[in-house]
């Protein structure tokens, strides 16, 4: 009953976590990806591409 009623809160606060929940997830995953792209590249994070 305690998960029914939890849920069922009129606050807003478990939309947010809806909302919220996979954007951090989703930024974790490009930060983590962006680290690893950096590091096997020859070029430092902050130079232009040499096109």
């Amino acid at each position: 009953m305690f998960v029914v009623e939890l849920l069922a809160h009129q606050g807003g606060w478990d939309e947010i976590l809806l909302v919220a929940g996979p954007l951090v997830v989703f930024g974790g995953l490009l930060a983590v990806a962006r680290r690893r792209a950096v590091a096997l590249s020859d070029q430092p994070a902050d130079e232009e591409p040499i096109a």
